[in-house]
């Protein structure tokens, strides 16, 4: 894994993190190795979540306007979320 986290794609940190799983779940991985595959599987899970959380809140502050959707500060409150 890269050593900035900045350098790498949702997609790649995926990608990798699949691969990490392989590698854990063959019986032919070292404890040592093992040891290092689960932290690396570690940072890989929470660079996804944080990826995830930021596509989400982007996602959430889109308002639907009749001219279209509209980026808005913050989150959508109870009236113009109701009717989406």
């Amino acid at each position: 894994m890269p050593e900035e986290k900045s350098d790498l794609s949702f997609e790649a940190a995926l990608e990798r993190l699949n691969e990490v799983v392989a590698q854990l779940e063959s019986e032919s991985v070292s404890l040592d190795r093992s040891l290092e595959l689960f932290a690396e599987g570690k940072r890989l899970v929470e660079f996804c979540q944080d990826q995830l959380a930021e596509a989400e809140d982007k996602v959430k502050t889109l308002i639907k306007t009749p001219e279209g959707f509209e980026e808005q500060p913050g989150l959508p409150g109870p009236e113009t979320g109701a009717d989406q």
